[in-house]
This record gives C-alpha cells, sequence and structure tokens, in this order.
C-alpha cells in the first residue's frame, strides 16, 4: 500500500509539534491566581493550614517559568495589594492572622519564583517590601516578626 503525500507530511507536522513541546514549560498561569487580591486574601484565611486558590490552586502554582507578560502583572499586583492590606492589619494588631497570612504569602510565592529562572525576582522584592512595611521606618516588632516566620515556613512547605 502505497502512502500519499499529504498523509506524511500531516505525520510530519505532527511530530515537529510534538518534538518542540517536548523540550518547553508552556503551563498556563492557572485562572484561579488571576482573580484579584480578594481570591489570595479569602484563600490565605486557611494559614498556616494549606492555602488553596479556589480550593484547587496553590500560590506557587501562580508563578510559571515564561509566564507572559499580562498574566505575571496580574499575578504580581493581586499579591503585593493583599500583602500590603495584610501588613496594616498585622501592624495594627501586633501580628497575628495577618502577619501568619502575609508570611505564608511570601514564603509561597518565593517557592514558585524558584523554578521560574528568575523572571519574578522583582516581584519577590516588592512583595517582601509590601509585606515588611513599617510607616515609622522601624523594625517590625518580635511578635510580628515571630508571626510572619511562622507563616513563611507553612507557605514555603504547602504554599
Amino acid at each position: 500500500m502505497r502512502r500519499r503525500p499529504a498523509t506524511l507530511a500531516s505525520l510530519a507536522a505532527a511530530l515537529a509539534i510534538a518534538i518542540a513541546a517536548c523540550g518547553s514549560d508552556q503551563r498556563q498561569t492557572p485562572i484561579a491566581c488571576l482573580e484579584g487580591a480578594a481570591a489570595y486574601l479569602d484563600a490565605l484565611e486557611s494559614a498556616p493550614g494549606a492555602v488553596l486558590l479556589e480550593g484547587e490552586t496553590p500560590i506557587s502554582d501562580c508563578l510559571v517559568p515564561d509566564q507572559e507578560v499580562g498574566p505575571q502583572n496580574t499575578v504580581g499586583s493581586a499579591v503585593v495589594e493583599a500583602a500590603t492590606k495584610l501588613n496594616g492589619e498585622a501592624l495594627r494588631k501586633d501580628g497575628g492572622d495577618a502577619a501568619i497570612q502575609v508570611g505564608y504569602l511570601i514564603g509561597a510565592v518565593q517557592e514558585g519564583a524558584s523554578e521560574t529562572g528568575g523572571i519574578h525576582t522583582d516581584l519577590v522584592r516588592r512583595l517582601d517590601a509590601a509585606a515588611r512595611f513599617s510607616p515609622d521606618g522601624e523594625p517590625l516588632s518580635a511578635s510580628i516578626e515571630r508571626d510572619l516566620g511562622v507563616g513563611y515556613a507553612a507557605g514555603q512547605e504547602s504554599g
């Protein structure tokens, strides 16, 4: 039986696509990561326990290798906004749940960024600055630092 040229061309094209896909990590940013700061704040209420956006997506999964600029900016804006709100609450209450939650957020984002070849380095810096902001420029209190550490460890572990 003789193969037609169109069939061979189709097979060759399919093989070329499959080979090209093998060497790249084209993971898409999960939709749950693009829902804004409120989604992160809602999910972080379960910190230091497992935090999942929309009940299924770890925060670290929001940072993907070769992430397109639009999703990268959306995720970055959302986590920095969430960290800013949590920082304000932690400062007012001298630690507590908000400090644990923002610590978790930092740990989870750093964990996700560790696998993206450095494209999220600026986001990690901005997030840390938002989370550790002090209006008077003084160091954060020992109780806030302690709670940040608890959250951070949990975020690194399961974020």
